[in-house]
Formats: structure tokens, sequence, C-alpha cells
């Protein structure tokens, strides 16, 4: 069965069914309240915003992509296909993220890769598909198949916050690793990316307390 938010809606549905699933999630979900969706541009516009934003601070990711998407206005692959890499290199793009763009917007020029039909394939090979691509990431492929195509079970087991959060959350005395995280999400297949959500919106509750705590000292 696959699952689809294109709606906060779509996403409320998912979080109900998940607690159902899984009883650990009720209390979660009760201190977080009910979490938002996240929804980006689909296509290559959308994936090409998280690869300039890859290993950076939001605002440094967002300015670099404000500079790129006004200089190429529409925003299509055959433009950065065609453009000069020392012209992508000025606007705050690093080489590997140039080679990484060419290279997708060549694929798509050649209809060797379609990332529409992404959406309805499962989970897993959505990600491998994704990934076997030059500089394209785990973390990157989760992302782009949760935020761009709203896929219902992707799971970005390598995201730093949504670890913190299972393992406060499910009470492990470690983080898990991306690895560790693949079979702790099983339970809620093929709602993971509800998860995911739920599991944010977790760690923004505690990054929250945190902060209250320590400007009380």
């Amino acid at each position: 069965m696959l699952v689809h938010f294109e709606t906060q809606s779509d996403l409320e549905d998912a979080i109900h069914m998940l607690v159902k699933q899984d009883k650990r999630l009720k209390p979660v979900l009760e201190l977080t309240g009910m979490p938002t969706i996240r929804q980006r541009e689909p296509g290559f516009t959308g994936l090409a915003a998280i690869i300039c934003g890859q290993q950076l601070s939001t605002a440094s990711a967002a300015a670099i992509w404000g500079r790129v998407s006004k200089a190429f206005d529409p925003f299509h692959h055959d433009a950065i296909s065609k453009a000069r890499a020392d012209r992508l290199g000025r606007l705050g793009l690093s080489a590997a993220k140039i080679k990484t763009l060419k290279h997708i917007a060549r694929e798509l020029a050649a209809e060797r890769l379609n990332l529409d039909v992404l959406a309805n394939e499962v989970a897993d090979i959505a990600h491998n598909t994704l990934t076997a691509l030059p500089g394209i990431g785990p973390w990157t492929a989760d992302i782009y198949l949760l935020f761009c195509l709203g896929h219902g079970d992707a799971w970005p087991a390598g995201d730093l916050a949504v670890q913190e959060a299972v393992k406060i959350g499910l009470g492990l005395k470690e983080r898990p690793t991306a690895k560790q995280m693949a079979p702790l999400a099983e339970p809620w297949r093929p709602l993971r990316g509800a998860a995911a959500h739920l599991w944010w919106a977790y760690y923004r509750v505690l990054k929250k307390r945190e902060g209250v705590i320590a400007g009380s000292k």
C-alpha cells in the first residue's frame, strides 16, 4: 500500500493510523500535538534546492539557493546543463554540487531519469534509484521523497534530529545509527514518513525544553 501526503489532512490521518499501530507513539503525539506537513517543490527544482543545501546551515543554504534560483528563472535542467561551471561556482556552489546538478540535468534531458515516477515506487526502490546518482546520499534521497513527493513511507534514517528523538522517545541508551534505524522503523511501515514528521516535532519540543531549562539558570 502506497500512501502520499498531499495535504495536512493526509498527514493527520496517517499519524492517527500510526499511533494505533504502535502504542509507544501515543505519548509522543500527546506531547507534540499534531505535526505540520512539510512540503517542497517537486521535480528538478526541489531536488536541486536540497542538493544546494547539503551540509550547510539553514541560512547559508537559503542564501545560495536564492542566488541560484534567481540566476536561472525559470529554473530548468536544460539551463543548468548548459551553464558554465565557473558561473555556478560564483553563485556559491561547490565543485562537487555543480558536478551533481549537471549530471542529473543530463539524465533528465536524456530521459534516463524521471523524478516524478518515484512517488509511485516502493520507498526503498525509489531511495536506491536516487542514491545511485553521483552526489546523492541517503539523506538527500529521503528528504526529496518525503518533502517533494510526499512519499508516505520515506524514512530519513540518517537524520540526526530523528535519531536523537527516537533515542529519547523509545528510551534507548545510545543514539541509533542509520543502519540501526531501519529495523526500529519496521513497525511503522508503510507510514514511516508520518513517523519522521512526528519525531521531528518531538525533537523540536525537546530542544525547546532544553532552551527553557538553560535560560532559567
